[in-house]
This record gives structure tokens, sequence and C-alpha cells, in this order.
């Protein structure tokens, strides 16, 4: 009897032994799935002003962008989820001093453009705020401006 019971622990253990032994080769597996769904999704933001006023601020969907120098370019604020089939602008004009003594008063403007395809390498969106409060905005996997060469760019 005693024998028996030994060799009943034995395969208890082995069988111990094999599920903690292939949990831990697809723990990795396991870890990289939930990273993945749950990792912070999104694009980050980028943009260029050739407008001859600042720019106080500007959001994307209520993600805020920052804000611009008169005919200046500004920094990449992360990361937000930007989807669905139209956007919706919003910008808010600011003022120069000289501007200012001019009588030029602030500004808010808003517009919905459509969202341009999004490709799998694309992580950065790219707005351009043009004279007369127009707006472009494309897709690039890089922070190089993709406005040049893409006649298609939303506006």
């Amino acid at each position: 009897m005693f024998i028996s019971m030994n060799t009943q622990r034995q395969k208890t253990w082995r069988r111990r032994n094999l599920i903690i032994g292939v949990f831990v080769l697809l723990l990795p597996f396991i870890g990289s799935y939930l990273y993945n769904q749950f990792r912070t999704p999104g694009a980050m933001l980028t943009s260029e002003n050739y407008m001859e006023r600042p720019i106080f601020s500007f959001w994307v969907n209520d993600f805020w962008g920052g804000n611009l120098s008169a005919m200046g370019s500004g920094g990449i604020t992360c990361c937000q989820a930007i989807k669905g089939p139209t956007v919706k602008i919003t910008w808010i004009l600011s003022t120069t001093e000289e501007q200012e003594k001019r009588g030029l008063k602030q500004e808010t403007h808003e517009t919905t453009l459509t969202l341009p395809e999004q490709r799998r390498t694309d992580r950065y969106l790219h707005v351009r705020f043009l004279e007369n409060n127009s707006v472009q905005i494309i897709w690039s996997p890089n922070l190089d401006s993709p406005f040049d060469n893409n006649p298609s760019a939303a506006n």
C-alpha cells in the first residue's frame, strides 16, 4: 500500500509540475496579449501655423494639441485615440501685442473635417492652420511634414 500511495503522489506532482511548466512557457505570450489589450492607444498630434496670428490653444476631438506662435510650428502632444469618420477641430486665435493695439480680439473657431484613412504605420496626425481659418489634416508615420508630398490632404 505504501508503494502505490507513493506512486500516486508522484503522478500528482508530475502533473502539477507539467501544468506549472506550461504556464511559465505561456506567461510571456499572455503578458504580451494583455499589454496590447490595455496599452494606451492613439496618435500623437503635431501642428503648423501659417497664419499671422498665434494660436492660443487647439483641440482635435477635445484632445488638446497645444499652442502655436504666428507662422510657427508646435511640439507633439501624446497620446489619444482619434477615430471616426470626422474630427472636430477647435482653435482659439490669440493676438500679438501689436495686433492687440490695432484692435484685434481673441477669436474662437471650429470646423469639422473628414478624418483621412490611417495606415497601420501612421502614428502622427499633422494639423496645419492656414490663412482664412482653414485647416488641413493628414496622417504620417513620422514627424516629417507630409503636406508637401500629398496634395490630397483633407481641407
